[in-house]
């Protein structure tokens, strides 16, 4: 493979990963979850939205978050960003706002799944909206980006 076509994949790979990560989510807010609380009755909406949110959460520590982290890292590296570059204008300026959310996405995310589990609904909803507004950010951050 040549170089050109290593770099496709590279951003092929991290392209798909936020595709399945945002449509994941979206998915899970506009569609699985609105049935589950229509059409199961309550201890069988839980039991399917908590394992739901389990295995969504497993993935995401499992595929998505090494595969974004290790191909952004790469293209990062591949543009020549440095810490230092992160504070011009620019590229620079706009890769670092689209870190900097990434963060509060996969903090909110995991914040989710946390208070989900300890038993507070009304928290786990607010986070899982911001996680999800967080993650349209991202990639709206991420189509000001040119293709490296």
């Amino acid at each position: 493979m040549d170089t050109v076509g290593l770099w496709s994949l590279v951003r092929f790979v991290h392209v798909a990963g936020a595709a399945l990560w945002v449509g994941g989510q979206l998915a899970l807010s506009l569609v699985i979850l609105p049935l589950a609380r229509r059409l199961l009755d309550p201890d069988a909406k839980d039991r399917f939205t908590a394992a739901a949110g389990r295995r969504f959460g497993m993935l995401t520590g499992a595929v998505f978050l090494p595969a974004q982290l290790a191909t952004g890292w790469a293209m990062a590296w591949h543009k020549g960003v440095t810490w230092a570059s992160l504070a011009e204008p620019g590229y620079g300026r706009t890769l670092a706002a689209k870190l900097a959310l990434f963060v509060v996405v996969m903090a909110a995310a995991g914040g989710h799944g946390i208070v989900q589990a300890k038993g507070h609904p009304e928290l786990a909803r607010t986070l899982a909206v911001v996680s999800l507004v967080g993650s349209l950010g991202v990639v709206l951050l991420a189509t000001a980006l040119p293709a490296t």
